[in-house]
């Protein structure tokens, strides 16, 4: 290699890492007179937060000190409501806005660009991370990371992997029966989905999926709503298929969560060693113990009838006025045996929805207090995604306002607590957004 073009694989090196937050110059601020919603208890607190980087190294009811000589940014927030950036545990940020043919006939770079305008939209509607449970996800994490673009912290899935026929098997009928000398379908292809039918195919496609960074593996383990060939009722993989799944992840230090509606479903993935479960509308009693005996974790939905099929095949609108049927009586079920309920939205296909989260947030006053369901989006969430151990992307706590979490922070003009729809207004009512102590938005006068 001469030399010129080895100077330039350093230049291009260097200015490449010199893009990444890692590398910023180290920021100091000091939020005063802020109300603090801590994620964690109901009552708030009166005082001042000091964030040093990305992460808060002191709370405080009394002045705190800052260094004159140093750059320290203050922001007086008059009294404005502190809380942490809020979580959405069921995402899929390249599948909300387009509909699906879009998604598996269009340009790649067309669906990133869309993506990427929607992470923004989502991260200035207060939303500061999200758990991306399937998708060609990779390249949007990267670029948010990497400051290219503004938008959530990722923890992501990849590719969702489904059985043959499963939900997560986009192929067309007339690609079956498969060939392998036609080679990998265009889903496949892209990192959408990975379509695996044994144990060992199931460890193949975890472990490909780990190596390009999964922080967890997403399986499809029953039927879906949105999906063409499975009825919602059947039963995917196997527990042989879905414990490689599990051996594959814990061997990498992190864990499988499974996309399930009905108990044996449910049952036979907690008997394979799956440590969330993410649905699970048509649920019974029995499973709901068998959850709380095995320390799963429930990532449950606000799904409700809202009168609008949408898109949706009369079969699929069949199905998803079936799983509706179930929602209350899990989330009374949930209630009950006292589980930790993580906040997911699982917005597909559907631009309208993916443009207001807040107003998503709001389906769970059907059953929750303000309180409770701040904290199901801030804390409860936040503890959700640390099962992710090593493999997550992010090293620090999330979800609370505690000296040495990461400094993701939202302030509000009045108090959700008492007022949960401020949030269905954010350009109004969010003052301030931080993430990971770099201030995205700020309208707060000083």
């Amino acid at each position: 290699m001469n030399k010129y073009r080895y100077a330039l694989l350093l230049l291009t090196f260097f200015s490449l890492c010199l893009s990444l937050p890692i590398f910023a110059q180290q920021r100091t601020i000091l939020l005063t007179n802020v109300e603090i919603f801590t994620g964690k208890d109901e009552k708030t607190i009166q005082g001042n937060v000091l964030i040093e980087g990305n992460l808060i190294s002191k709370i405080s009811t009394a002045p705190i000190p800052t260094n004159r000589s140093a750059n320290v940014q203050i922001i007086d927030g008059k009294g404005k409501f502190l809380m942490p950036g809020l979580i959405d545990a069921h995402y899929h940020a390249m599948f909300s806005n387009l509909s699906q043919v879009a998604l598996l006939t269009g340009n790649l770079g067309f669906v990133n660009l869309v993506a990427g305008k929607n992470a923004e939209s989502l991260l200035m509607k207060g939303f500061t991370s999200i758990r991306d449970l399937g998708g060609p996800i990779f390249g949007l994490k990267q670029a948010i990371d990497a400051g290219v673009v503004a938008g959530p912290r990722i923890w992501p899935s990849g590719a969702f992997i489904s059985q043959t026929g499963g939900h997560g098997d986009f192929r067309l009928p007339n690609d079956i029966p498969s060939d392998p000398d036609r080679g990998i379908s265009y889903a496949e292809r892209i990192n959408a989905a990975a379509i695996a039918d044994s144990p060992d195919a199931v460890r193949l496609r975890a472990r490909e999926q780990l190596m390009l960074g999964a922080s967890q593996i997403k399986l499809m383990a029953g039927g879906g709503v949105s999906s063409i060939y499975d009825p919602l009722d059947v039963t995917q993989y196997t527990e042989a298929e879905i414990r490689a799944a599990v051996e594959a992840a814990e061997n990498w230090g992190t864990y499988v969560t499974v996309h399930a509606y009905t108990p044996r479903a449910i049952q036979q993935a907690i008997r394979a060693g799956v440590k969330c479960i993410d649905h699970g509308q048509l649920i019974d009693e029995e499973t709901v113990k068998m959850m709380v005996e095995n320390d799963v974790f429930w990532s449950l939905q606000p799904f409700v009838d809202e009168g609008d099929k949408g898109t949706l095949s009369p079969e699929s609108r069949a199905k998803q006025l079936e799983m509706y049927q179930g929602t209350d009586t899990a989330f009374e079920l949930a209630k009950k045996y006292k589980l930790k309920i993580a906040y997911g939205t699982d917005v597909l296909f559907d631009a309208q929805k993916a443009a207001a989260p807040g107003l998503q947030l709001m389906k769970m006053k059907r059953w929750f207090t303000n309180f409770e369901i701040l904290q199901m989006a801030t804390r409860n969430n936040g503890e959700l995604l640390a099962l992710s151990g090593k493999r997550s992307p992010y090293s620090g706590k999330l979800g609370v306002i505690e000296e040495g979490a990461l400094a993701d922070l939202i302030l509000i003009d009045g108090n959700p607590i008492q007022t949960l729809e401020l949030l269905t207004e954010p350009e109004k009512n969010l003052l301030l957004i931080m993430k990971n102590g770099i201030v995205y938005k700020n309208q707060i006068d000083n």
